[in-house]
């Protein structure tokens, strides 16, 4: 009969890998009390060091869709101050056609 594979959450991951980079206990002591192969944990920890910097780019991210929301308001509201523009500047055209001022 085959064992059933472990399968461990991301959670579980970082648990194990935070063991060995801050509390220094031995990978190998880590394989055996977590019923892991070695090449697994070092899988694990470039995994963790490759996708470690995507926390810090939703950061920035936010930060730059927070500014083109804002861009794009602004320039929706200069685009009716355009059209109040243009359509005051065309009444007053007329008016001035009218009143034989042109």
């Amino acid at each position: 009969m085959s064992k059933k594979r472990r399968h461990y959450t991301p959670q579980e991951k970082v648990m194990i890998l935070k063991k060995n980079l801050l509390e220094k206990v031995p990978v190998s002591d880590l394989c055996d009390e977590y019923n892991i192969h070695p090449t697994l944990f070092y899988r694990w920890q470039k995994e963790f060091f490759e996708k470690g910097s995507m926390v810090f780019e939703k950061e920035k991210k936010s930060h730059v869709s927070r500014l083109e929301k804002k861009i794009a308001a602004l320039e929706d509201k200069l685009s009716q101050k355009n059209e109040v523009l243009a359509e005051l500047m065309e009444e007053y055209v007329s008016l001035k056609k009218n009143f034989g001022g042109i």
